[in-house]
C-alpha cells in the first residue's frame, strides 16, 4: 500500500510539472494569465509592396512596419508623438540641433542593442542616391541631406552623427516645430547595417528580418498572410498584451466581411457599401475621420492632360456629393482642395480658412474643354484611360466618374484596374494618363499633404512642376511664425488648385467593425489601427 501511495504521489507530481510546462508554452503563444487566447486575425487586404522602412511608400506596408519597428519617437494612444527608442532629447538654444540619447534597453529582435549608429546608417541610406528611396525628401530638413541625395554634396556633410554608441546628434537646416511628429514616420526607423548590406533580400524573409518594435515578424506567406508575434526583447514588452497577430490578404470586400461575421477576422476596415446601413447601429461599428485625400491624378506629360483647361474641365464635371452620399455612405467630405480638415491654425481650421478652390459646374467644364482643345488644335481627344486599384469601392467610384465625364463632356473613359502593387509600379513608370491615388498624411500638418506635389518629390507622379509652388513650400519650412507659415501654405495650395494636376474627390474616413472581444485598439486619423495596447477579453 505504501509503495502504491508513493507511486501515486510521484505520478501526480510529474503531471503537475508537465501541466505547468504546458501552461507556460500556451501563455507564450496563446492564453494569458486570465485564460484568454491573445491571438487575433486582421485583414491587410493586399501584399505589402515593401517592408523595408527605407524604401516603403504605402500605407499597407506601413501598417506592418509601425508594429515591428520603432523610431526615436513613437505615438501614444491618441496619436501624439512621445519618445520611443530615444529616452531623452536635448534641443539647442536656437532649435536647430537635436541630441538624442538612445535607451539602454532598446534592443533588436536578435537581442543586440539598438545604437545611434543604426539610426545614422539608416537615415544616410535613405538619402543615398544609389538606393533610390522615394521618400528621401522627407529627410531634407536635415543639414546637407538634400545636397547629398541630389548629387551635390557628400554623405560626410549630412547633419547626422553617432557621437557615441547611445548619442545621436542631428543638425537641421532650421528649427522645425513638428520634428517630433516627423520622426514617428517609418522612413526614420533604424535598420542594421550588417543585415542590410549582407543580404539584399533581408526584408522579404522572416528568417532574416530583424526589427526593434513591439512585435516581430515570424511568417510571410506572400500574397496570403503575414504573422507578427510579441517581441520579448522590446523595452516596453509588459505593455504588449497580444502574443500573435495574423494579417490576412483578402481584397474582396464581401469575402472579408463574411470572414468577420463568422469570426475568422477580429477587425475589418472599409466596409462594403451594401452592408453599411445594416451595421451602422451596431456597437461594433466605428467611423474614424482620416487625414487623407482620395483623388485621381493626371499625367500632365501625356495628352490630353498636358492642357490645364482640360484638366479643370474633368474636375469641374465630377459630382462629389453623389460619390460620398450614394456610393461610399461613410461620412467622407467632398474635396475642393488638397488639405483635409483637422489642422488647427491661429485663424481656425486650415481647410475652413482656405475654403473651396472651385465649384462643380458642368457648363463651365464644357467651356473649358472647348477652349483647351482649341488651344491645342485638337478636333477630338485621344482615348483616355482611367487606372484604378482593384477593390469593390474603387470600381464603383471609377464607374460613377466614367458616367459623369460621359454625361457632362461627352468623353468615353476606358477603365483599367490593376492590383495595388502593379498599379503603383505602373504609375511610378509614368505609364498612365489618369489614375486613382490616395494620400494620407503621416502626421497632421498641411505641409505633409502639399509636399506630395513638390517638383522634386518622387511621390509626385503627375509630371507637374511649378517653381512658385515649390518656393512657397520651401519658405514655409523655415518660417518660425505660425500664422505666416500657414499663410504661405494657403498660397501654395491656391497655386496647386489653379493648375489642377489632379482631381480631389473627397477627404477620407475609415469604417471599422471590431470584435467586442478586442479592446484598446488605437484608431489614428493618419495611420492604420495600432495594436500595442490591444488585448482580447472574454
Amino acid at each position: 500500500m505504501k509503495k502504491w501511495m508513493l507511486l501515486f504521489i510521484l505520478l501526480l507530481s510529474v503531471s503537475t510539472v508537465l501541466g505547468a510546462c504546458g501552461g507556460d508554452k500556451e501563455g507564450e503563444m496563446g492564453e494569458d494569465g486570465k485564460g484568454v487566447n491573445q491571438e487575433i486575425t486582421l485583414n491587410i487586404k493586399t501584399e505589402p509592396p515593401s517592408l523595408d522602412p527605407g524604401l516603403s511608400t504605402d500605407t499597407t506596408s506601413a501598417w506592418v512596419l509601425d508594429h515591428v519597428f520603432e523610431g526615436l519617437y513613437t505615438t501614444d494612444e491618441d496619436g501624439n508623438p512621445i519618445l520611443g527608442a530615444a529616452e531623452s532629447v536635448d534641443v539647442s538654444e536656437g532649435g536647430a540641433v537635436h541630441t538624442f540619447t538612445i535607451r539602454d534597453d532598446a534592443n533588436w529582435t536578435d537581442g543586440t542593442p539598438v545604437t545611434a549608429a543604426d539610426f545614422e546608417y539608416a537615415w544616410k541610406r535613405v538619402l543615398n542616391p544609389e538606393v533610390g528611396s522615394r521618400f528621401a525628401f522627407y529627410l531634407y530638413y536635415i543639414k546637407g541631406a538634400e545636397e547629398y541625395n541630389t548629387g551635390n554634396g557628400t554623405v560626410e556633410e549630412v547633419g547626422v552623427e553617432a557621437v557615441d554608441e547611445k548619442t545621436l546628434k542631428v543638425t537641421l537646416n532650421a528649427p522645425l516645430g513638428y520634428f517630433d511628429k516627423l520622426l514617428t514616420m517609418w522612413t526614420y526607423y533604424p535598420v542594421k547595417k550588417e543585415l542590410v548590406e549582407g543580404n539584399k533580400d533581408w526584408s522579404t524573409d522572416p528568417e532574416t528580418y530583424i526589427s526593434n518594435g513591439p512585435f516581430k515578424m515570424t511568417k510571410w506567406a506572400h500574397d496570403s498572410e503575414i504573422v507578427i508575434e510579441k517581441n520579448k526583447d522590446y523595452y516596453d514588452e509588459s505593455t504588449v498584451k497580444l502574443n500573435k497577430v495574423t494579417f490576412k490578404m483578402v481584397n474582396e470586400a464581401t469575402t472579408f466581411y463574411q470572414m468577420y461575421k463568422t469570426g475568422e477576422l477580429d477587425l475589418i476596415s472599409t466596409l462594403p457599401t451594401d452592408v453599411l446601413e445594416a451595421e451602422r447601429d451596431s456597437d461594433e461599428y466605428l467611423v474614424v475621420p482620416r487625414y487623407g485625400t482620395y483623388m485621381y491624378i493626371f499625367n500632365v506629360t501625356k495628352e490630353p492632360f498636358t492642357n490645364a483647361k482640360v484638366r479643370k474641365a474633368f474636375s469641374l464635371s465630377v459630382n462629389r456629393d453623389l460619390v460620398v452620399d450614394n456610393i461610399n455612405k461613410a461620412g467622407e467630405i467632398p474635396a475642393y482642395g488638397m488639405v483635409p480638415p483637422g489642422v488647427a491654425t491661429p485663424d481656425g481650421d486650415f481647410r475652413e480658412v482656405g475654403g473651396k478652390h472651385f465649384e462643380e459646374d458642368a457648363d463651365e467644364a464644357k467651356k473649358l474643354l472647348a477652349e483647351g482643345m482649341k488651344e491645342e488644335g485638337w478636333d477630338t481627344l485621344p482615348q483616355v484611360e482611367l487606372l484604378y486599384t482593384t477593390s469593390e469601392g474603387n470600381k464603383k467610384i471609377a464607374e460613377a466618374v466614367q458616367e459623369m465625364i460621359k454625361k457632362n463632356l461627352d468623353i468615353d473613359l476606358k477603365l483599367v484596374n490593376q492590383e495595388s502593387k502593379t498599379q503603383l509600379a505602373t504609375v511610378n513608370q509614368g505609364n498612365f494618363q489618369m489614375s486613382r491615388m490616395g494620400w494620407v498624411g503621416t502626421f497632421v500638418d498641411p505641409v505633409i499633404n502639399l509636399d506630395y506635389f513638390l517638383g522634386g518629390s518622387p511621390n509626385n507622379r503627375t509630371g507637374w512642376v511649378n517653381d512658385e509652388y515649390d518656393s512657397l513650400l520651401e519658405q514655409s519650412k523655415i518660417e518660425q511664425d505660425d500664422k505666416k507659415r500657414y499663410d504661405l501654405l494657403h498660397q501654395a495650395e491656391a497655386v496647386l488648385m489653379e493648375d489642377m494636376p489632379f482631381i480631389p474627390m473627397y477627404y477620407n474616413s475609415n469604417t471599422y467593425l471590431t470584435s467586442p472581444k478586442l479592446e484598446n485598439v488605437a484608431y489614428y486619423v493618419n495611420r492604420q489601427p495600432f495594436l500595442k495596447w490591444a488585448e482580447k477579453v472574454k
